[in-house]
């Protein structure tokens, strides 16, 4: 069973998901090449941004099926261990995350003639996921009692099962291949307007408070240890 505090916590979690223009100065050859190699060494593109939320969902699918196979066992588990991890999903998978892709990745591969029917469909996937995990935020609530859990339980398993393969197909065909259909110039315009609309949603670091804030999730029903998963025959 959940404390009071943890509840508390889980809550607060699942609540809300520039310096001006230095003077203009002359730049030394020696330093400008300094420069250029700084931002290489912290250059993160747009692949490994995408697949690290896709890590993120990959957790959540973990804490769904745990809670619910729990529940289903007669465990006490907080509802609000569904309705924050769903609620996550929604800001920062659907409406970030699945945007992003939507508005800067797939019209690339449109753009290319490269992979149309795959991107279209999963574009349609997202929405999909999208009404699902409206439905699992609405029920989680009453998790508790068997009625709204057992009406909850094919969203939650169709949501697993939708998004396993949606995410595998994105890694191992969309994502290698986006770098192959834009320039260098217009790879590091995707890498920065990512950057830029994840940090306007969820502030500086806002991938590793979202990451935090799952493992904290995690935690509260046993999950946040990565043993625990590890066959012990």
């Amino acid at each position: 069973m959940i404390a009071a505090s943890g509840r508390r916590t889980l809550l607060r979690a699942g609540a809300g998901v520039g310096a001006g223009l230095a003077s203009a100065a002359i730049v030394l050859p020696g330093r400008a090449q300094d420069i250029r190699k700084k931002r290489s060494d912290e250059f993160v593109s747009p692949a490994e941004m995408l697949m690290r939320d896709n890590a993120v969902l990959a957790r959540i699918l973990l804490i769904y099926e745990s809670a619910m196979r729990r529940l289903g066992q007669g465990e006490d588990i907080d509802p609000a261990v569904l309705e924050v991890s769903a609620r996550i999903v929604l800001d920062f998978i659907h409406r970030h995350h699945e945007k992003q892709e939507e508005e800067l990745v797939f019209p690339r591969f449109k753009t290319a003639g490269r992979m149309v029917e795959l991107v279209n469909v999963l574009a349609v996937q997202h929405a999909a996921g999208r009404k699902l995990t409206e439905r699992i935020i609405a029920a989680a609530p009453q998790a508790r009692n068997r009625q709204p859990r057992e009406a909850m339980a094919p969203d939650i398993q169709a949501f697993v099962t939708l998004y396993r393969p949606h995410m595998a197909r994105k890694e191992t065909d969309v994502y290698p291949t986006l770098r192959h259909l834009v320039t260098g110039d217009e790879h590091q315009e995707i890498a920065d307007e990512m950057e830029k609309t994840q940090r306007q949603a969820f502030g500086a670091d806002g991938f590793e408070k979202v990451a935090k804030k799952v493992h904290e999730i995690e935690k509260t029903i046993g999950l946040g240890d990565l043993d625990v998963f590890t066959p012990k025959g």
